[in-house]
């Protein structure tokens, strides 16, 4: 098996609305970033693999087949993945899995979303034969969940509100974020509209346009102006929507995902060997579920480590540096941020979001109702 290194990193600016661009120059301006990261040019890559939403997010059937001359993949191979919210992460997986099982050398992986030209709530709300219905977008299905974890864990309810405000301070330091809320504060998001209890209005991610991109390589070609992240592992899991006994408080595609990523890595006890981790958490409450979910706690614990700072930028485990899904959303592309965002620090290219001396970060992404989980780890040194 080869290995995966990732030599280019590119973002867009993220925004409500990027009038400014089309689809197609959206992804150009996240891959050309990525290219000049690692020196390239669309004529050294050998393919292309593209991941968004579903489709009726934008309202555009698969825009991957006008985006084959914009990314350069005329005459080559071109790919797309789909895996709802996930998607950013698996298109990522996808990627390095052609690198590391030698199909090709060098991949550009692009994720994004336009979400202004869209309606995701209205594309999440409509009765859906045998599936549960979503009713009032994600929120609506997510926030009995979020009782549910209060119920079971007795955390407080101040818990929530601590995440929102830690992740759009850290929002701050990104100039890429789409949020920049200076005057952000717990009376502030505790005073913000209830939309789906407990979830606030601050509580929850924005509607943002946006992409991301990345470059792999094999080995032999691990060379660019920065050193690389090399890729420790990656796993990617899905459950059904419905079956006796779900628990998608603590979903088992999540922990299994979870144990066969730390298991490929060589990783133990990941609460002390991972430096800083970047997770999806739309809602602020999912901070604290993840954590348990992917084993940096017993179960009923996760709350204490948010509530005690630990998770904070200059905590023992900084989660969403960058200021995460709930400062940046579109949703294609997010869990592709949380990616790149991960082999920016270890990196040590996340500017005034650096956290001081990482070696080993995570990337975690999960999509549709709980189904679809993608996540890596990515380290500085080659494994």
């Amino acid at each position: 098996m080869e290995r995966c290194a990732i030599i280019g990193i590119g973002q867009t600016k993220y925004a409500a609305k990027r009038k400014d661009l089309s689809i197609p120059g959206l992804l150009r301006e996240a891959a050309l970033r990525a290219l000049e990261d690692a020196d390239l040019t669309f004529k050294d890559i050998d393919a292309v693999v593209v991941g968004t939403a579903p489709d009726m997010f934008e309202g555009i059937m698969m825009p991957e087949l006008f985006l084959a001359d914009a990314l350069g993949a005329v005459g080559k191979p071109i790919m797309r993945v789909h895996t709802a919210g996930s998607v950013g992460g698996s298109t990522a997986l996808v990627a390095s899995h052609l690198i590391s099982s030698g199909v090709h050398q060098r991949v550009l992986t692009v994720a994004f979303e336009k979400q202004s030209e869209s309606n995701a709530m209205w594309a999440l709300s409509p009765a859906i034969p045998f599936q549960p219905q979503l009713t009032a977008g994600a929120g609506g299905y997510f926030a009995p969940l979020i009782r549910a974890y209060m119920r079971r864990s007795n955390a407080p309810s101040h818990v929530g509100t601590l995440v929102s405000v830690k992740d759009r301070q850290n929002a701050l330091k990104n100039p890429l974020a789409h949020l920049h809320l200076p005057e952000i504060s717990r009376e502030m998001v505790e005073q913000s509209p209830m939309l789906w209890d407990p979830i606030r209005y601050l509580d929850c991610c924005p509607s943002s346009d946006g992409a991301a991109a990345l470059v792999l390589v094999n080995e032999a070609h691990a060379k660019a102006p920065t050193p690389p992240a090399w890729v420790l592992g990656g796993s990617m899991r899905s459950e059904a929507v419905l079956f006796s006994g779900r628990d998608q408080v603590n979903p088992k595609a999540g922990r299994d995902a979870a144990k066969d990523l730390y298991s490929q890595a060589g990783i133990t006890n990941p609460r002390k060997e991972i430096d800083c981790a970047e997770l999806y958490v739309p809602f602020s409450w999912f901070e604290p579920m993840w954590l348990e979910n992917l084993g940096f706690c017993d179960e009923g614990e996760g709350w204490k480590l948010t509530e005690q700072g630990v998770t904070a930028l200059d905590g023992d485990l900084p989660i969403n540096m960058s200021g995460g899904v709930l400062s940046t959303n579109p949703i294609g592309a997010s869990g592709m941020i949380r990616f790149a965002e991960a082999a920016m620090q270890v990196r040590g290219q996340a500017g005034e979001h650096q956290v001081d001396g990482a070696k080993i970060a995570m990337g975690h992404a999960y999509g549709g109702g709980s189904q679809f989980f993608s996540m890596w780890l990515v380290g500085s040194k080659k494994p």
